[in-house]
């Protein structure tokens, strides 16, 4: 069974949106982290604005994620959008819970969810994340969408963590199930 694995850059106070705020930190550590993402990854599992976001910036990118992001499965979760033309992309407009869980039942790595907060919220509801994979970054945004909107219960266990440059933070969590 394959993991369903969250991955977020989060302000000490939770802000999860618009992680330009992100920008100035980014070093070979933080890359290496993400790389670990990609490299046990054969899937995205991906909200509208974070799709419409990755499309417009991955296919003209010369970075070196981009043949990644350019070439993975990429799962769109839209009520939305008509049609999806990214790359190796499939639209999922109906039954969110039912074709992640069908997702997850198939062979394969980790599905990787970058972003997508309402999506993200959407999973969490449905006890569907397997792994919390946080860059907590030294900022107080005092503003803007949570990771953990009020109202959200969880309890997870820390797998590992890591002090990286510049104070950020790189924490792995596994919910904790009965």
């Amino acid at each position: 069974m394959r993991k369903l694995v969250v991955t977020e850059f989060v302000s000490l106070d939770g802000v999860m949106e618009e992680p330009g705020w992100t920008f100035k930190y980014w070093n070979d550590e933080i890359a290496a982290f993400k790389g670990e993402e990609t490299s046990a990854s054969d899937a995205l599992l991906l909200g509208r604005v974070t799709y419409q976001g990755f499309a417009a910036a991955w296919p003209e990118s010369k970075d070196e994620g981009a043949p990644y992001f350019n070439s993975v499965r990429k799962y769109v979760v839209s009520t939305t959008l008509d049609k999806v033309e990214w790359n190796n992309s499939v639209l999922i407009k109906n039954n969110v819970v039912d074709e992640v869980l069908r997702l997850k039942q198939q062979d394969g790595r980790d599905i990787t969810v970058h972003g997508s907060a309402t999506l993200v919220q959407t999973l969490m509801q449905h006890d569907l994340v397997d792994r919390y994979r946080l860059l907590v970054y030294p900022v107080v945004l005092g503003k803007g969408r949570r990771l953990f909107e009020e109202g959200t219960t969880a309890t997870l266990k820390l797998v590992e963590a890591r002090t990286l440059s510049a104070g950020v933070a790189a924490l792995i969590y596994e919910p904790e199930r009965k």
